[in-house]
């Protein structure tokens, strides 16, 4: 089979190897799987980089999310088991889940990570509540645009902030109410002009850095601010008194922990989104669809910001099949 392999660290681009080399053999309680579609999410590009808090030996193969055909012709959406990844025509799994039918495979596998982190954020860690404001930091990415569409699902004001015309279009088709260009706005007074003066109920913020600072000053009184990533490169320090004095909390959230802690949860957070999926009340955004071949350069855009929604990587596009 074709598999893209990661022998050194470094650039996606630069160290993603496209190579022929034998299917992957599952072990005991592991499925192998045919890869129909796998979207690129931001991990993949760090852990070319060796940066991510999973750190598989080399070499291994990238692509943390796919949809994919079981040997009984099931299709399902799963997160591979690294080394063996989903940017190949096979990957190894321990759990799938049953790919929606009202979504295609590529908006399938967008499905998994992106949407359940923002239903766990939303519902499960910030207990989000309709008729309140939820602020969404990159609205226009792969996750910032799953959590725009599952809070106006959910019936809560969004306002999503996005950098750059295009992707401020984006947000505003993915249906916010509001939406701030970072790059020609004052993120803070812009929220703060959308909601009187209060804030913001919920913060979405996949981000960190300089998007951490302005959640603290644009967070509304017995607010919640969701640290759910750093795509900034930058860590925030946050200043504790400042969430004394101002009553927010700063509420965490790693997803791939409930796989552990409280499996049940992920299938029923999966059953709420097939849910969603079949009434039509969210669908992935799949901005654009790349054969196998494509994949590193796909991860590198990915990696340097330049992408809107889910990328997602088809095998079966070299030989002009539907995604």
């Amino acid at each position: 089979m074709q598999a893209w392999r990661v022998h050194d660290n470094g650039e996606p681009g630069k160290v993603m190897r496209l190579e022929e080399t034998e299917p992957p053999v599952p072990g005991e309680g592991r499925i192998l799987l045919k890869v129909r579609a796998a979207t690129i999410n931001f991990p993949d590009a760090l852990l070319c980089r060796g940066q991510y808090q999973v750190r598989p030996p080399l070499p291994f193969t990238p692509g943390v999310e796919i949809c994919g055909e079981t040997e009984d012709g099931r299709r399902v959406i799963a997160n591979p088991e690294l080394p063996y990844g989903g940017f190949a025509e096979y990957a190894v799994a321990d759990a799938v889940l049953p790919a929606p039918d009202a979504l295609d495979d590529a908006e399938a596998a967008a499905l998994h990570i992106g949407y359940q982190t923002g239903w766990f954020g939303l519902h499960r860690r910030a207990r989000l509540e309709a008729g309140e404001t939820l602020l969404v930091h990159a609205a226009a990415g792969g996750v910032g645009s799953a959590a725009v569409q599952l809070g106006k699902a959910a019936g809560a004001r969004v306002i999503g902030v996005a950098g750059g015309a295009g992707k401020a279009a984006v947000a505003r088709g993915l249906g916010c109410d509001v939406v701030i260009d970072r790059h020609t706005e004052d993120v803070v007074a812009a929220v703060k002009e959308a909601t009187g003066g209060r804030g913001a109920d919920v913060v979405y913020d996949p981000v960190g850095g300089t998007a951490y600072a302005q959640s603290a000053k644009a967070v509304a009184f017995e607010g919640r601010i969701l640290v759910v990533g750093f795509a900034g490169g930058t860590i925030p320090s946050p200043a504790l008194n400042h969430a004394l004095v101002k009553n927010y909390s700063i509420v965490g959230l790693h997803w791939g922990l409930y796989n552990t802690k409280n499996p049940e949860l992920v299938r029923h957070c999966h059953e709420q989104l097939t849910d969603l999926a079949a009434r039509g009340a969210i669908k992935p955004l799949v901005s654009e669809r790349v054969p196998l071949a494509g994949a590193a350069d796909a991860v590198q855009r990915v990696a340097d910001g330049a992408t809107t929604g889910r990328v997602a990587v088809v095998p079966g596009l070299e030989n002009g099949a539907a995604a």
